[in-house]
């Protein structure tokens, strides 16, 4: 099963074209890939930064599981899960997901289900510090706290 899935949780910059490389097979007929990229404003607010943290072993060990799950649910070829940690810039992938399986269809649910689980599951959190001052840590889509700089 470890050959089907590559996991990571780091530093280093994404790439959609090493995890399409990963999933490619001669037994899939679909790949499906999500790329999450920093967006300069949430809602009404612009942010001026971004920053990820990670219990990166505890991150991996969770992404994996969902991927080994996903692998078997869908009858997926290959899994890819990806998460950055540190700040990503503007425009740059903050998480990656990429599968492959033999009918588009399961390839769509699983690439779905996946960053769904991730976000929610995963212990990643990201900080959005805003241009009027105030931030605000998130874990999934759920703020967890918000501040003011003094």
């Amino acid at each position: 099963m470890e050959e089907r899935i590559h996991v990571e949780c780091g530093p280093a910059a994404l790439a959609v074209g090493d995890a399409v490389a990963f999933v490619a097979d001669e037994r899939a007929g679909g790949i499906a890939v999500f790329a999450g990229t920093t967006r300069r404003y949430t809602d009404d607010l612009e942010t001026v930064e971004l920053e990820y943290e990670a219990f990166e072993q505890m991150a991996v060990s969770e992404m994996r599981k969902l991927a080994v799950a996903a692998v078997a649910e869908y009858s997926l070829v290959k899994a890819y899960v990806a998460h950055r940690v540190g700040r990503v810039a503007f425009g740059e992938t903050s998480v990656l997901i990429a599968v492959s399986s033999a009918h588009r269809d399961e390839a769509f649910k699983a690439c779905r289900v996946l960053i769904d689980q991730v976000k929610t599951q995963a212990p990643i959190w990201k900080k959005e510090v805003y241009a009027d001052g105030s931030e605000e840590w998130v874990k999934g889509s759920v703020p967890v706290l918000r501040g003011r700089e003094s």
